[in-house]
């Protein structure tokens, strides 16, 4: 189960069959929809203010939500992919919507619907941005919005929703056996002394 805190009365409201990583970290005024899933590393901090999460939205690995204090909030519309180590600093993000890994989302940025925003992108404070592919830094349009660009979009949180349910019905926990796994190649003088180093611990 993921490490979820309420701080200062706050307490994260979860949204019913999301996948919550062992170690994502949500804290405070975080609200999550339904079949979402916050994943590896990822923090939601919702210390100072909200973060607001529609329907199947997925948050990837090491991604960073947060806000500025008294000034912005974090909103994510549905069908949202927020991609490996991007981070969303206090802006708002339509539905459909592709965040690529890497990218930064500053305070009170809005992304329209049906936009991809490149992997490594900035996009920077009080940008709003019309639907479309965005990439650079700072980021630009590069293409016009389209039905294809929210597809896109679409086709990646729909396969997330895939990979969620793997992990809500086919996740277990492994225990390494050491006196038998690994171990078949060690000659008997060095599975000894790593039985021991392990005994020892």
């Amino acid at each position: 189960m993921a490490i979820i805190r309420k701080l200062n009365g706050m307490e994260p409201k979860i949204g019913s069959n999301c996948f919550l990583a062992e170690n994502a970290v949500i804290v405070g005024d975080v609200t999550i929809g339904d079949d979402c899933s916050i994943w590896y590393g990822a923090v939601l901090r919702g210390d100072v203010n909200p973060i607001v999460i529609g329907n199947r939205v997925n948050i990837q690995d090491g991604a960073v939500l947060h806000t500025l204090h008294k000034k912005s909030v974090v909103e994510i519309g549905d069908d949202v992919s927020v991609g490996h180590n991007a981070i969303i600093h206090g802006a708002k993000v339509g539905s459909k919507v592709l965040v690529g890994m890497g990218a930064i989302l500053m305070d009170n940025a809005e992304i329209a619907d049906n936009t991809i925003i490149a992997a490594g992108a900035v996009v920077l404070s009080n940008n709003k941005l019309d639907p479309g592919v965005y990439a650079g830094i700072p980021a630009k349009k590069v293409k016009e919005g389209s039905d294809e660009v929210g597809d896109s979009a679409l086709k990646n949180a729909r396969g997330y929703m895939m990979y969620k349910e793997w992990y809500l019905t086919c996740y277990e926990e492994v225990v390494i056996d050491p006196e038998r796994d690994g171990t078949e190649k060690l000659t008997a003088g060095q599975k000894e002394k790593m039985l021991k180093n392990v005994h020892n611990k």
